[in-house]
């Protein structure tokens, strides 16, 4: 017998929680029954890259209902693992909402409490001291940030906990000269044959020092390369549209690099316009 649908008077969370639980039943649907949390991992994450590029999305055409679609992509994902918690006898979702609702509460004194934050800055500087007492294992200057992060994003994390300590250069100069240095390091290691593991290494003290860079001019550097490539993608397809209306597709070898250097120059011309 069909499982009965859920009260569409109740409120959309709670007929989201209930049709979880319903999927997970005993009459409910074998896939969403063997999963696991290590099983539907890597889909929290790709629903969580998909909100980002919705909010891309509606940042470039305002078109909204993306966002809408996306966030509860995700929110199903928050709920599904609140539901594996539950059956367990962990937690509930309810547990959750609880916790976050006395977070925020606790750590916005100047909202919910005498405290006084004027800006921006002092709120964070509140923050970050109340976070030190909830966490007293964190004793690191680097506990709490992800591991598994992506890598610019997390190089960035990292240099602003020590930055927070005073481990940082005093202004832009110091890390715009480092990423000469590496480049000479570079260089220098191609020049003497070093092996492609130590190759790799000295790139990445490159790709370190220019976040460090971009950080000092307050410029996210996950942000700033993903709109990089964004711009040669589009970029790059005209290049390609236009090669192939000429009769002329792109191809290894097919084209001279003065060639493919007009082809180029004439795209981000009229991108411009």
């Amino acid at each position: 017998m069909p499982v009965p649908v859920p009260d569409p008077a109740k409120p959309p969370l709670d007929r989201l929680i209930e049709v979880m639980a319903l999927l997970r039943s005993p009459g409910g649907c074998p896939w969403d029954r063997e999963q696991t949390h290590a099983t539907i991992r890597s889909q929290l994450i790709e629903e969580t890259y998909e909100v980002v590029e919705a909010i891309d999305a509606w940042s470039e055409t305002g078109d909204v209902s993306l966002l809408r679609e996306e966030l509860g992509d995700l929110l199903l994902h928050v709920v599904f693992h609140a539901r594996l918690a539950e059956e367990r006898g962990d937690f509930a979702f309810q547990d959750a909402a609880a916790g976050i609702v006395e977070k925020l509460i606790r750590r916005h004194p100047h909202v919910f409490g005498d405290v006084n934050a004027a800006d921006s800055a002092t709120v964070l500087k509140n923050w970050d001291q109340i976070k030190k007492v909830e966490k007293p294992e964190r004793t690191g200057a680097l506990d709490g940030v992800p591991r598994h992060l992506p890598a610019l994003m997390r190089a960035q994390e990292v240099q602003k906990k020590a930055a927070k300590v005073g481990f940082d250069w005093p202004d832009a100069d110091g890390p715009r000269e480092k990423i000469a240095e590496e480049l000479r390091e570079i260089a220098d290691a191609l020049a003497s044959g070093e092996s492609p593991e130590k190759i790799a290494d000295e790139a990445g003290d490159l790709l370190f020092s220019v976040v460090n860079y971009l950080r000092h001019l307050k410029v996210d550097s996950e942000t700033a390369l993903a709109g990089a490539t964004r711009k040669f993608e589009g970029r790059f397809r005209g290049v390609e549209a236009a090669a192939a209306k000429a009769g002329k597709p792109l191809a290894r070898d097919s084209h001279t690099l003065e060639e493919l250097e007009n082809l180029w120059q004439i795209q981000k011309r009229e991108v411009r316009q």
